[in-house]
């Protein structure tokens, strides 16, 4: 539960449904500092606890989040990659503790305020969220069998109008609280957190430099603002050099790729062959490319049917058959 409206509301079907619950905080910060940042708030996890009239408990996690999700995202900010730490949050940390800490307490089920579902028909198969624009599904390709068949998404069958509608009738303090968008451990963004990157050049497609960039954590694939370049045309991050600390700049073009080459796969079932069509999603808001996937050892090499803007090494690439998770991995790089 992370006091949110989602986690409470999810707490609320599930009573609703029958089950016994029991609310669990997953506390990933300092215990010294207060007790709330821009994603959880153990207050008001607590007060949407009491209300739901149903135990609440928090567990302190925060060594485990610094380990396995802080640190690896800093590490690959500095090497010219923009990951996706929600991604790798989900992997390693929340549904693994929350499946330890059931087991602990000889509970059956995980359930989380995610907008996703899960279908039982033989076969575990993970699918979108009914809404499409508050769809997580792309944040949970990752999870394990063992994972996939204890957890349950109440709120994944509601949008979130549909969802803020009943908190809101309900008289839930947490239909009142505002939705976080920003990066729980980043709130004024990663640069902040890596005050030290060195400033390197910038250079056009043809190797010529154009001027000064502030450190490679600032930057991103796709980023237009913030360069401090001027032109006939406007000129986009395009690639970033780990190797030369700089940054290539290119006209909009130069952004499309025709495919990529995804790895660290994993599958939530048996992949599909070793060459099948399927629809890709490139990041999180991104709309999925119908595309061909063929898989090369440990790598999936993917052709989209036309090409796509900014695919960005770092961030997921996910499967999809409909609306159903096949799986996904990390993009290495564009084609």
């Amino acid at each position: 539960m992370s006091g949110g409206v989602d986690s409470t509301v999810a707490g609320y079907l599930l009573r609703q449904a029958g089950y016994e619950v029991h609310g669990l905080t997953l506390w990933l910060w300092d215990p010294h500092d207060p007790w709330e940042n821009p994603c959880c708030s153990v207050s008001a996890a607590a007060i949407a606890a009491k209300e739901l009239e149903i135990p609440h408990e928090v567990v302190q996690a925060q060594e485990d989040f610094r380990k396995l999700v802080v640190e690896p995202t800093l590490a690959a900010y500095r090497r010219g990659i923009t990951p996706n730490p929600c991604a790798f949050c989900n992997r390693e940390v929340r549904f693994a503790l929350l499946v330890r800490e059931a087991e602990k307490r000889g509970i059956r089920w995980v359930a989380t305020g995610h907008h996703a579902r899960v279908l039982r028909d033989g076969k575990i198969k993970l699918l979108r969220g009914r809404d499409r624009e508050k769809d997580q599904s792309y944040f949970l390709f990752a999870l394990t069998k063992e994972e996939l068949s204890r957890a349950l998404f109440p709120v994944g069958e509601y949008t979130k109008a549909e969802i803020r509608d009943i908190a809101e009738k309900l008289g839930l303090t947490a239909a009142r609280l505002r939705e976080s968008q920003d990066l729980c451990f980043a709130p004024e963004g990663i640069p902040a957190l890596i005050p030290d990157a060195e400033p390197g050049p910038i250079y056009d497609l043809e190797g010529r430099l154009l001027g000064t960039h502030k450190g490679l954590p600032h930057y991103t694939v796709g980023q237009r603002h913030g360069l401090g370049l001027s032109g006939p045309r406007p000129l986009y991050v395009v690639a970033l050099d780990p190797q030369l600390n700089a940054i290539i700049v290119g006209p909009e073009e130069a952004l499309y790729a025709r495919g990529l080459v995804a790895r660290e796969l994993h599958w939530l079932d048996e992949p599909p062959g070793e060459k099948f069509p399927a629809e890709v999603q490139v990041r999180y808001r991104a709309s999925p490319v119908p595309a061909e996937v063929e898989l090369r050892g440990e790598e999936a090499w993917v052709t989209f049917a036309k090409p796509v803007r900014a695919v960005t090494p770092g961030q997921a690439a996910v499967f999809y058959r409909g609306e159903e998770v096949l799986g996904g991995g990390i993009i290495a790089r564009a084609l």
